[in-house]
This record gives structure tokens, C-alpha cells and sequence, in this order.
């Protein structure tokens, strides 16, 4: 009995903590405003169907009115259940509409067997989505991306594009008619994985990509994995640095005027070079010999 009743706390912990967590990035970001008609993009995956039932409970108690609609992209992926979204959304009596693009030929005609199909796929679906949303009236697209897949971001660009690059919470679709955004934002991955066990959504796995095993996203998941086990909190660290970026010590001239900078127009910086950390510098030197 007792197991029982901590078990329930600890789901009823986890549900308030996603929820909150959703609340709190929408806010943050504004990413819904009265009357605006959400566009949720419902994959069948984990995050996408989380994204939905948070979506739906923060709907029910929030102080400003908007829609939700889920869409889903059937992109004719051999043996993907058609069925398993449409009754699962029946049961939710939410305004919904299913998609049927064949894009999974495209995909393996022009990229050959063997190679990374992800980036066409999701350009080609995202185009997609885009259309769709202007069809339908969405005033935002709502992604299913979460915490994990921003820092997952961060490092691929860094690691192959050389650019110090994520997914942001918000952000204008490349046709300047959309506007995106991740209101999964502050959720961890195995947070929304606990939950989607809660809920038992019926989950339908992507065979198109997920058959490729050497995918540098994979490879970027496990290294961020090594490092939750090694040192909890560092993938939350590097998270968090994404919203406290200081201009001044990095070296993109587009950002700061490095060219302009000299010691008397400095007063609008923030953050200086600190060479000691307001330690006299005796003090240091005697550490230093003591500890030799």
C-alpha cells in the first residue's frame, strides 16, 4: 500500500513538473496569445503525444482562449499503421486532420541506400507542415522538440557546421509566414519518456530513419548521456548557457564590435577580462608557492 501511494506521488510529481515546465517556456517566450490557433504537429511519437496532453490541460485552465488542432503527415512509410492516430484522436474529441504526402519515395530515390535520409526527410516534411498550417488558419506550429534535442542541436552544428547554433524555443518559419514554436523547451526527454509510459500512448516508431544506427545525432544523444551519468546537471548547464550568452567574450564580429572596442567607449559592457577574480594578487602568489 504504501509503494502504491509513492508511486502515485512520484507520477502525480511528474505530471505537475512537465506541465509546469511547458507553462512556464510559453511564457516565457509568448508563445501562445489570446485567440491564437495552434497547430499541433502530432507525430506518433513520445514527445509529440506529451506535447498534446500538456497542451490540452494548460488549455482547460489558462486565462486567455485559444484552439488546438493536432495534424499528422502520413508519409507512406512501408507498414506504417494509419489507423493508430485517428483513434487515438477520436477518443480525445480534438479538431484533427491527417496529411498523406508521399515523401517516403522521394526520400529513397534520390538519397542512395545506406546514407542518412533525416535532413531531406524533415526539409520535405517541414514544407509540408507549413503548407498545411497556412490552409488550415494556424497562427503557430507547435514542434515536439525538447531540452535534450536543443542541446543535441547545439553540439551537432558545432561538431559539423562550425556554428554556435540551436533549436530556438520560438522562432519565424524560412517562408516568413509561420511562426514555431517548442513548447517542450525546459522538459527532459526522460521525463516525457516516463510520461508517455504514464498515459501508455500508443507510440509508432519512425522505420524510415530509425533503421540507421550511425546517425551523428545518435552519437551526440550518447555522449550527452555519458555525461548525465558522470556529472547530473551538465546537460542542464549547457542548456541554460544558450539564454546567457555574453557577446563581448566570444568572437563573432556581426554580434560585438571588436573592431570599435577600445578602453574608453567600454562603459556599456557588462563583463570585463578579469585576471585575478578580485583575489590581491600576493595572496595568489603566496597560494601558489604554498602549494608547491
Amino acid at each position: 500500500m504504501k509503494d502504491t501511494r509513492k508511486l502515485a506521488y512520484s507520477q502525480n510529481k511528474l505530471v505537475k513538473r512537465l506541465q509546469r515546465q511547458v507553462g512556464e517556456a510559453i511564457v516565457d517566450f509568448n508563445m501562445i496569445e489570446e485567440g491564437d490557433r495552434v497547430m499541433v504537429c502530432l507525430s506518433g511519437g513520445k514527445d509529440s503525444y506529451a506535447m498534446l496532453d500538456i497542451l490540452q490541460a494548460l488549455q482547460r485552465r489558462a486565462p486567455i482562449n485559444f484552439e488546438l488542432f493536432a495534424v499528422n503527415l502520413d508519409q507512406k512509410q512501408p507498414g506504417f499503421p494509419a489507423e493508430i492516430l485517428p483513434a487515438y484522436l477520436d477518443k480525445l474529441a480534438i479538431p484533427y486532420q491527417i496529411v498523406e504526402e508521399d515523401t517516403y519515395s522521394i526520400v529513397t530515390d534520390k538519397i542512395p541506400a545506406g546514407k542518412t535520409t533525416c535532413s531531406l526527410c524533415s526539409r520535405l516534411r517541414r514544407g509540408i507542415l507549413y503548407r498545411t498550417a497556412n490552409e488550415l488558419g494556424a497562427t503557430k506550429i507547435a514542434l515536439g522538440h525538447h531540452l535534450d534535442d536543443m542541446v543535441e542541436t547545439l553540439f551537432l552544428n558545432m561538431f559539423h557546421g562550425a556554428r554556435l547554433k540551436s533549436m530556438p524555443p520560438k522562432l519565424v518559419s524560412d517562408d516568413k509566414k509561420n511562426v514555431v514554436i517548442r513548447p517542450l523547451a525546459y522538459c527532459r526527454e526522460s521525463d516525457l519518456e516516463a510520461f508517455s509510459v504514464l498515459r501508455e500512448f500508443p507510440i509508432i516508431p519512425c522505420n524510415l530513419c530509425g533503421s540507421q544506427e550511425n546517425l551523428q545525432r545518435k552519437k551526440i544523444k550518447q555522449m550527452l548521456a555519458n555525461w548525465d551519468q558522470e556529472q547530473p546537471g551538465r546537460v542542464v548547464n549547457v542548456f541554460k548557457s544558450m539564454s546567457r550568452v555574453t557577446g563581448s567574450h566570444l568572437m563573432d564580429r556581426d554580434l560585438f564590435d571588436f573592431v570599435g572596442l577600445t578602453a574608453d567607449n567600454a562603459q556599456h559592457l557588462t563583463e570585463f577580462d578579469t585576471a585575478f577574480d578580485d583575489s590581491p594578487l600576493e595572496l595568489i602568489l603566496t597560494r601558489s608557492n604554498a602549494a608547491q
